[in-house]
């Protein structure tokens, strides 16, 4: 789907969708809330589950509340948008049939090159979801000291080497695009390392893009409101894509009083949606209701 150059190109493949429509068993008239709305797939397929049923649709990212409302404008006033961090937002006193939240990077922030999320393009190392913040990649990396940077890397990326590659950062800085950083951290690692399944960059990415955006902070804390949100014998479904997140997600489903688990083990993409959708292969679903 394109866009004005203002709002670039930004289209996001929806995963786990029909699993997670199937979770979330919604019901005719009901309001539900999409916390991280992106391109609007999910949220077009609740509008569509169900006669008069209306969405709630949270962004922090402006290309993503675009293409959502061009995508979605058909459904008039049965969608409602709101900008901003879905840690941040005010619920309306009536309460939500459900809930969903599809977490981390949207396929569309990977793939349009200035917003600095991947180093498969030279862009400047930005990475904000939301771009009205002023802490970006390119801060940490040329400001942090050696110790706060390898302790990022390895709290939020899980990358063993971190240390090693914090201390390469910290001789070769100041950087300015992604690859000069992906390069670098290549250059820092051993050979058979530098040559394995992923780039050795991935894990110090993930890590940037987390510190950047406070992702598992504003996680942890958007957990422990949303089961309040719902009405009894709503759904809360949460999809991940990486084991910080998961394991935040499935401790406070199963720890929160007020909510049943009906997820003991986590749904996972079908082979048919792994292999047409690569970027899916991670992803994991869970689902709650409230009691």
């Amino acid at each position: 789907m394109e866009f004005d150059a203002q709002t670039a190109q930004f289209f996001h493949r929806s995963v786990l969708s029909q699993e997670l429509i199937a979770g979330l068993a919604i019901r005719p008239g009901g309001h539900y809330l999409d916390a991280t709305v992106g391109g609007g797939g999910h949220s077009e397929l609740i509008l569509s589950a169900a006669p008069d049923v209306r969405v709630t649709a949270i962004d922090q990212d402006a290309q993503a509340i675009a293409a959502a409302q061009t995508r979605l404008a058909s459904y008039g006033d049965r969608i409602q948008f709101w900008r901003g961090n879905f840690v941040d937002y005010q619920p309306p006193e009536s309460l939500f049939d459900g809930i969903i939240a599809d977490l981390g990077v949207s396929s569309a922030q990977l793939d349009i090159p200035d917003r600095g999320f991947s180093f498969r393009h030279q862009a400047p190392l930005d990475m904000r979801m939301d771009q009205r913040q002023s802490l970006t990649a390119a801060q940490i990396i040329n400001h942090w000291d050696e110790t706060q940077l390898a302790n990022t890397i390895y709290e939020y990326g899980e990358e063993r080497l971190s240390r090693r590659i914090a201390r390469a950062i910290v001789e070769r800085r100041p950087f300015e695009t992604t690859t000069q950083l992906a390069e670098a951290i290549a250059r820092s690692v051993p050979k058979k390392y530098r040559y394995g399944r992923i780039h050795p960059a991935t894990r110090t990415f993930q890590a940037l893009r987390i510190a950047v955006n406070q992702e598992l902070s504003s996680l942890e804390k958007f957990l422990n409101c949303a089961p309040r949100w719902l009405k009894p014998g709503g759904r809360i479904g949460i999809i991940s894509f990486h084991s910080l997140e998961d394991r935040l997600v499935k401790h406070h489903l199963r720890d929160s009083p007020i909510l049943r688990v009906l997820t003991k083990k986590p749904i996972t993409p079908q082979p048919t949606e792994r292999d047409e959708n690569p970027r899916a292969r991670s992803a994991k679903l869970r689902l709650a209701e409230r009691l």
